[in-house]
């Protein structure tokens, strides 16, 4: 999967990046630039943003903030390429790189304040991981090796761990089963899903697991007060209940569109789609209900809703918000 750049909500306005090195503010409302950054290199990943701090990250693995005018106030190098979306919560801008550590940065300076290494697998998928930040206190997110777990963000300390699923075959490719996609949350319900593993749900505060059940996906899990959706390797979409894993439907009408991240939004579960289509399906039953022409290139990004609106993204970078009916 090529750099994809997601956008994310700060407050009022939306913070968006292009791999040419662009960083923009929007208005959410109006769409309307605020400001328009350039970074002097090529980006791999970004941006993150708490609304006064905003960082991106450049293939050549330096971190650049910006803050809410629009300046950059500090760089600091990471010595490691990033492809994992970087969050700011907290005071704390945590960057994950490719090598397996986990670094906080102060905000306000780009200090390093702590870092957290993992162990390298033997082979993992050459991915980012999503990080799910909670409460601007934690932030929960997938490891190789089909674990996810829970990070304190003030000293990147690892307060639980639990493996969704476990390696199974001979070969390495066969044994990969990384938790890539960012883990949802809903309640107090943590839903998580490996690749060539399983999807599981479980208490948010101790990581115990309620059910799991063999599922295999890169793109995540969508929840809604009691389902958790998700799409496997062939684009066919699932909806479980949360409590106990029971199936409640199957959708195969996309079958090999290489569907992106999903969000669940009132009654809807949106995705997009390879060919820049974005599909609406009702949660109660999976029926597609509508679908937008987004762009040519891919809707990986999974959409944001905000303020009434749906802001989407394409690999391509038209970022346009559109208002449900």
């Amino acid at each position: 999967r090529s750099a994809n750049f997601r956008p994310v909500v700060a407050g009022d306005h939306v913070f968006a990046a292009s791999m040419r090195g662009t960083l923009s503010k929007l208005s959410i409302q109006t769409g309307r630039v605020v400001w328009e950054a350039s970074v002097p290199e090529k980006l791999s990943i970004g941006p993150g943003s708490d609304g006064k701090t905003t960082v991106v990250i450049s293939s050549e693995g330096n971190v650049f903030a910006f803050d809410e005018a629009g300046k950059n106030i500090w760089k600091s190098p990471l010595g490691s390429e990033v492809l994992s979306d970087p969050i700011v919560a907290g005071g704390i801008v945590v960057i994950r790189t490719l090598d397996n550590r986990f670094i906080g940065l102060d905000a306000q300076t780009g200090a390093r304040k702590w870092t957290y290494q993992r162990q390298q697998s033997a082979l993992s998928l050459r991915v980012g991981y999503g990080m799910l930040p909670i409460n601007n206190e934690v932030i929960v997110t997938g490891f190789a090796g089909g674990r996810f777990g829970m990070i304190a963000l003030a000293n990147g300390g690892l307060i639980w761990e639990t493996p969704v699923s476990f390696p199974k075959g001979f070969s390495e490719i066969e044994r990969l089963n990384d938790v890539t996609a960012k883990p949802s949350m809903e309640g107090e319900i943590l839903c998580a899903v490996s690749y060539q593993g399983r999807i599981g749900c479980g208490q948010a505060r101790t990581g115990n697991l309620l059910w799991f059940k063999d599922f295999s996906s890169y793109t995540g899990t969508a929840q809604s007060s009691d389902l958790v959706f998700s799409a496997n390797e062939k684009s066919h979409v699932f909806a479980f209940a949360t409590k106990d894993g029971g199936q409640v439907w199957e959708n195969t009408k996309l079958t090999f569109r290489d569907v992106g991240e999903p969000l669940a939004v009132g009654r809807v579960l949106l995705m997009g789609d390879a060919q820049g289509y974005v599909h609406a399906f009702a949660q109660a039953n999976g029926e597609l209900v509508a679908r937008i022409r987004h762009d040519s290139s891919p809707v990986s990004a999974a959409p944001i809703a905000v303020g009434g609106l749906i802001i989407i993204q394409s690999q391509g970078g038209k970022i346009a918000a559109y208002s449900p009916k």
